[in-house]
């Protein structure tokens, strides 16, 4: 893939830096008559505003970025640049400590909150996962035939499911079901039974879900690559991501290796190619206007560390925290989409040191849902519509069986 990219591919990778998409975003603003810019990116679209911001830094009107990328940590500066991009934005540091909270209230909550609670969850969790190192489930169904459930399909899911707010329900479920499958005489022939159905039809949901879009061919492995390996420095040698991977996994156990594999590709002596308009930095250029940084606690893909770097970069930003979970939490918290559209709206900023609270919380009964919130939820439903996928949706999201398009999380919602 890289090879491919830095020679017949040339002419299109060489010019897919995110410095490009920015500029672009002024041509944008020219073009509808704006003197200054008004924008909400959501996760690699973050990384997009702070380059808008760090590049026009005195045509900016109200920029928001939520579920946040440090942008010095996503180029790689100075040594890091012969670090993993991984090794540089944790991501995997906060799966991890979404997945052991979550583990940690279900123990809390009792039995009749949490299935797991019956036993230690923590403990359950990594058993069913060194059972599925040691040999991958076998499922056989009449419907859907026979397909396996391995370590990596387990570690997938569970990362996919924690990109939603209600992203416990299915880790626990998932979890539960297979400690059960993985050793069949532990339990009754009518839980095993149960099991299975709910494991089969996890995986019948996968498969639907994954056949969903209309068109032959998927390229959102191209595009993302042809972003990320445009923009940034990574490790030289392709051979070294296997050591490189592993301490990742040491580090956040789980979702290390998973986060760090998906920029293997980009190894600097297969992917050659740069865009020679590329931008590097710096990123701490004062602008016209405030940037509203918001950072959610328990994000699965932008560790909030990264929020709170990227704040103490931009001389005039302000900081907004939330007690959230899924990815980003606009439209998951009442508290954080209110602020969003009070500063997008009027240029009202929160107050300094604003701690916001997702509007779900793991094992807590579900609220009304706050009006803030489904107003979020309106907007998105109309891009949905018009077959746009919507960022954050509030909203039960199918768990995953199979392997999980990580790279896929980094891509402007």
């Amino acid at each position: 893939m890289g090879r491919a990219c830095s020679t017949t591919g040339k002419p299109l990778s060489g010019a897919m830096s995110t410095a490009e998409v920015a500029r672009d975003l002024d041509v944008l603003r020219r073009a509808v008559g704006d003197q200054k810019l008004t924008y909400l990116g959501f996760s690699y679209g973050t990384a997009l505003g702070q380059y808008y911001a760090n590049m026009f830094p005195d045509r900016v009107r109200a920029l928001v970025v939520d579920g946040v990328l440090n942008p010095n940590a996503w180029v790689g500066q100075g040594k890091a640049r012969g670090l993993l991009q991984e090794t540089r934005l944790r991501s995997a540091d906060g799966a991890y400590q979404a997945l052991h909270e979550i583990l940690v209230r279900c123990d809390k909550a009792g039995e009749q909150a949490c299935r797991l609670a019956s036993g230690d969850p923590v403990a359950s969790y990594a058993l069913v996962a060194t059972r599925l190192r040691k040999k991958p489930l076998v499922v056989d169904d009449p419907d859907l035939g026979t397909f396996t459930v391995s370590y990596a399909d387990f570690v997938g899911a569970s990362l996919g499911a924690l990109y939603s707010p209600f992203g416990y329900q299915d880790i626990v479920g998932l979890t539960a079901d297979l400690l059960v499958l993985t050793d069949p005489q532990a339990s009754s022939a009518a839980r095993r039974t149960q099991a299975h159905a709910a494991v089969v039809q996890r995986a019948a949901q996968a498969r639907q879900q994954a056949g969903r879009y209309d068109f032959p061919y998927n390229n959102g492995l191209e595009t993302f690559l042809g972003v990320d390996c445009t923009d940034a420095y990574h490790p030289s040698d392709a051979a070294a991501w296997p050591a490189l991977s592993a301490k990742e996994d040491n580090r956040a156990p789980y979702f290390g290796r998973l986060w760090a594999w998906g920029t293997a590709p980009c190894a600097r002596n297969t992917w050659t190619v740069r865009d020679e308009d590329a931008y590097t930095g710096p990123f701490n250029r004062r602008t016209s206007a405030p940037v509203l940084v918001v950072g959610n606690r328990w994000d699965p893909a932008t560790n909030y560390q990264g929020a709170v770097s990227s704040a103490a970069l931009l001389p005039n930003s302000r900081l907004l925290s939330s007690d959230s979970w899924g990815h980003t939490a606009y439209g998951t918290s009442a508290c954080v989409t209110g602020a969003v559209d009070a500063y997008l709206l009027r240029g009202a900023l929160p107050a300094k040191g604003t701690l916001c609270v997702g509007d779900i919380q793991p094992f807590v009964e579900e609220p009304g849902k706050p009006a803030a919130t489904a107003r979020a939820d309106a907007s998105k439903s109309a891009l949905a519509a018009q077959g746009a996928p919507a960022r954050g949706e509030p909203k039960r999201l199918p768990p995953v069986v199979g392997p999980l398009r990580a790279v896929g999380t980094l891509t402007v919602r």
